[in-house]
């Protein structure tokens, strides 16, 4: 049984299970972590993700209470998962963070209270994770939690890279697509339609996961299902109930839900980095 410090297990008689996922593209690593929480009682692993973009899906759910969250992953990296929770107002779990060394990122995470786990960690620096996880869970902290990793994310903002294009499949095919070609960006259950110029592309994705990887003072929300270049906005036109509707160069008519409406009017009448 590994040691869980000062806040043992959780009373299982009174308590409810913490909901865990494990997410981390090396099955060595998920294994290590399932293994561990093994012989934990109070905990529950219900599902385990190999990338970002599965996640993102599982976590948007909300049935989980905790994630085991690694930081460096291919096309989605664990805080860009957290900045898409954020994006698409998603509560988020208590996280924390697996990676290899990055200073930069550790930092961080001290420096605002969110656990992490360094890669290769130990029994006893695993069962310091879960005790952590014990008091906030127990003391239902959850909205500092949040605090602090929005925190987090707000400093690490200035390290994440925002690609040149973006790569998809479709059809069998891998897509290149330039950010700045986008003119708007829709969502349909899993999957989202990226309307660039005259062509368009139906891609396996979600929206919130486009969001992370795109520029957020060029590109947002006018409803939970669209997304638009601010670039290509021509006017807004008022409807009823506070309502607007969004006029593209193009042509294309788009419905803003109202309450996107603030932020949206805010972001086309100032000037934007980068913007012609």
């Amino acid at each position: 049984m590994v040691n869980s410090g000062e806040s043992g297990p959780l009373n299982m008689a009174t308590e409810a299970k913490i909901r865990t996922i494990i997410v981390d593209d090396e099955a060595p690593a998920r294994a290590r972590i399932r293994q561990l929480l093994k012989p934990q009682a109070d905990f529950e692993v219900v599902a385990e993700c190999t990338n970002g973009n599965q996640a993102l899906e599982v976590l948007q759910r909300g049935k989980s209470d905790l994630a085991f969250l690694d930081v460096q992953m291919p096309r989605m990296n664990g805080v860009e998962v957290c900045q898409a929770l954020v994006a698409s107002k998603t509560p988020l779990p208590l996280v924390v963070f697996v990676t290899a060394y990055d200073a930069y990122a550790l930092k961080a995470f001290e420096l605002h209270a969110i656990d992490y786990l360094l890669k290769p960690f130990d029994q006893d620096r695993f069962a310091q994770a879960l005790g952590h996880v014990r008091r906030q869970f127990s003391l239902s902290k959850q909205h500092n939690a949040e605090s602090r990793l929005s925190a987090v994310l707000q400093e690490m903002a200035p390290a994440l890279k925002t690609p040149d294009r973006l790569i998809f499949k479709e059809n069998g095919r891998i897509i290149f697509v330039e950010p700045e070609t986008i003119d708007w960006i829709e969502a349909d259950g899993n999957y989202v339609r990226i309307h660039a110029g005259p062509n368009s592309h139906y891609i396996r994705e979600t929206l919130a996961s486009l969001e992370s990887q795109l520029l957020p003072d060029r590109f947002m929300r006018i409803s939970r299902s669209i997304l638009v270049n601010l670039d290509r906005v021509k006017e807004l036109h008022p409807l009823f109930y506070g309502d607007y509707a969004v006029i593209l160069k193009d042509g294309s008519k788009l419905s803003m839900s109202r309450n996107y409406r603030d932020r949206l009017e805010s972001l086309v009448q100032r000037p934007r980095a980068g913007a012609k």
